[in-house]
């Protein structure tokens, strides 16, 4: 349904994608993941037919974004993540007017419009004006005018930013009823909701597509690495820091407690003696060290450089 074949976009002699190739197959989630200014939003702005790529090609349904994206653009929904809302109309009347500029046939526009409110669950708002939404609505709003025309595809970009734990909840759970009726590609910076939301995972990394695959599939590439619990009677300022420089710990994460700490290593090998010696070295107390079971974390922390954005 969606193939992108080496596509670069330049800004400038800034590369924002550069040489990115892959497939997405009909029905699929696929999640781009990435930090903020990986690149994600001009992969998908591309495939909205809202940027031209500088070099490369890219199609859906087996048309050209390029050459053919008025073809495009009537397959596919789009959710920019500042979804275009008019504040003065109600749900209804806006949904409307988004299916007639989307040429939805005119004679099923209102079971169009009906069918996106049910499929959104703005039952309940759908006589209201936008600008009197919570934001959680507003972003069902967007789904919504992304899904109102029957697309085939959905491009949904950054779908739950802004969005408090129980409106992630939601969004999480519309954007899975969504499976089976459209191919869907999403990005997001936020791994733990992508891996409960994906088939499958394309880890973008500045503007190139570092790694691919299910959660399972990517655990696969950890080669040895693993993340490592240690407990220590006090925070010591430079353990933390003392840990990092030790070679192949990835990063360090800190829970400071009254009585004792609790650090989480991500590793790229078995490290457990030189972090024990370190720990020792630094005067504090060893309460417990224990080998985790590697989590997805470790291995984004490990795909992205991380030395670059600190």
């Amino acid at each position: 349904m969606i193939e992108v074949n080496g596509i670069c976009k330049f800004y400038g002699q800034k590369k924002a994608v550069e040489n990115l190739s892959f497939k997405i197959s009909d029905g699929e989630i696929v999640g781009l993941l990435g930090v903020n200014g990986a690149g994600k939003s001009t992969i998908l702005k591309v495939l909205g037919c809202f940027l031209l790529p500088s070099v490369g090609e890219a199609r859906i349904g087996g048309y050209s974004v390029t050459h053919d994206s008025e073809k495009v653009r009537q397959l596919i929904g789009y959710l920019p993540d500042r979804p275009p809302l008019y504040h003065e109309m109600t749900v209804e009347a806006y949904l409307s007017f988004v299916a007639k500029l989307k040429d939805a046939p005119g004679d099923q526009i209102a079971s169009y419009v009906e069918d996106a409110i049910k499929q959104a669950n703005l039952e309940d708002v759908y006589d209201r004006q936008l600008g009197q939404l919570s934001h959680g609505y507003q972003q069902r709003v967007g789904i919504a005018q992304a899904i109102v025309h029957k697309p085939k595809v959905l491009i949904l970009d950054e779908p739950i930013n802004g969005l408090d734990p129980i409106q992630i909840a939601e969004m999480r759970d519309l954007i899975l009823s969504l499976k089976g009726k459209h191919t869907v590609i999403l990005s997001s910076h936020i791994l733990s909701e992508i891996t409960k939301t994906c088939d499958r995972i394309l880890v973008i990394d500045k503007g190139q597509l570092v790694a691919e695959g299910n959660e399972k599939e990517l655990m696969g590439n950890m080669d040895g690495a693993m993340d490592i619990a240690i407990e220590v009677d006090r925070w010591d300022d430079g353990l933390g820091d003392k840990i990092m420089g030790i070679e192949g710990v990835q990063s360090v994460t800190d829970h400071r407690q009254e009585a004792t700490t609790t650090l989480d290593i991500a590793c790229n090998l078995d490290l457990r003696g030189q972090i024990a010696k370190c720990v020792v070295e630094s005067g504090v107390q060893l309460l417990a060290l224990q080998k985790k079971q590697a989590e997805l974390e470790s291995l984004f922390f490990k795909l992205i450089n991380t030395e670059s954005r600190r």
